[in-house]
């Protein structure tokens, strides 16, 4: 008979009623948990065994739905996916249970997810084509072109990497990586009609693929391990390749970024701001350049070194570049 390893944990519990109360709490409880607990199992007994009144979102119990996600000492978590145990050796024996964003909090663990689903929607997040309306036969997908959608097919839109976003956070209008990772999955479909379409929509400054600022977040968020965030880089491939970039400072960042890996093998941020902000961009950085350049951390235009093996990282830029910038 296999024996049980049981540990006892104190989970410290975001609590808060919109209609009730003026400010969020938080209420601990202890309880013993066995290896094989996972997050929702915790919730349904904080739920059956000590306030009846405790509301959190839940479902499938398989990982498919998404709608259990919640934040777990401030890590993304699927709830029926997340073992305890695996949590203790992260953060010990203190965990804490918060909504996915607390600034959208209606009941515990219950957010408002309108922001979500309407940036989401804003992509057109279906397939889009011109059909039979009796087709004699099956529109046949090879194996080849399914592998293009990267798996992007899987996501289960649970919202953790829109809620780890900082890029999100900071901007009301960024469309966020579950948006774009789904505008990416129905562009990459050979089936689509509405690729130019999508592309018009997440090309825009401030909302689009250009205000992701590559911090991987969302990477780590996924349950799925889908990197978002390599599909968003894709989409600026996408946009370069269909000739609609603009020329702005997010696509001269593009740019001057791979420009700069060309000359020296190494990142010229220096440069890499005027080229892409132009000289009067320059003078609006000048307090960040004069404090990096005190910490030793800018390099001064004729003092730019040349990498040892620039000719082999020229190589490798020009294997790995897909599309053309200029």
């Amino acid at each position: 008979m296999k024996n049980y390893e049981i540990k006892r944990v104190n989970f410290k519990v975001f609590r808060f009623n919109v209609n009730l109360d003026k400010s969020p709490y938080y209420e601990s409880y202890t309880l013993e948990v066995s290896q094989d607990d996972v997050v929702l199992d915790i919730l349904n007994r904080i739920k059956w065994e000590k306030d009846g009144s405790f509301s959190y979102r839940r479902s499938c119990r398989h990982g498919i739905c998404g709608s259990c996600a919640i934040k777990v000492n401030n890590k993304p978590v699927l709830s029926c996916k997340e073992r305890v145990f695996d949590l203790i050796k992260i953060f010990g024996y203190e965990l804490v249970f918060e909504p996915q964003d607390i600034k959208y909090a209606i009941k515990d663990m219950v957010v408002d997810k309108d922001r979500f689903w309407t940036k989401y929607n804003n992509v057109k997040p279906y397939l889009i084509t011109n059909i039979e309306t009796h087709p004699k036969e099956e529109t046949v997908v090879t194996q080849e072109e399914a592998q293009m959608l990267e798996e992007s097919d899987y996501c289960i839109q649970c919202g953790n990497c829109f809620y780890s976003c900082p890029a999100v956070q900071a901007n009301v209008d960024f469309l966020g990586p579950a948006a774009l990772l789904k505008a990416f999955r129905f562009n990459t479909d050979v089936r689509d009609n509405a690729k130019i379409e999508r592309l018009n929509i997440v090309n825009e400054e401030r909302s689009g693929v250009w205000d992701c600022v590559k911090c991987y977040e969302c990477a780590e968020a996924c349950p799925k391990e889908l990197t978002p965030i390599d599909k968003i880089t894709k989409l600026h491939n996408q946009i370069f390749e269909e000739n609609l970039a603009k020329d702005n400072v997010a696509t001269r960042h593009a740019v001057g970024f791979k420009d700069s890996i060309i000359k020296h093998g190494f990142l010229d941020e220096g440069e890499l701001v005027r080229y892409s902000e132009g000289n009067v961009g320059v003078l609006k950085h000048l307090p960040e350049a004069l404090h990096m350049l005190k910490n030793g951390k800018l390099i001064m235009p004729w003092q730019m070194p040349k990498s040892k093996n620039l000719d082999e990282v020229k190589k490798l830029v020009d294997i790995s570049s897909t599309v053309k910038f200029k």
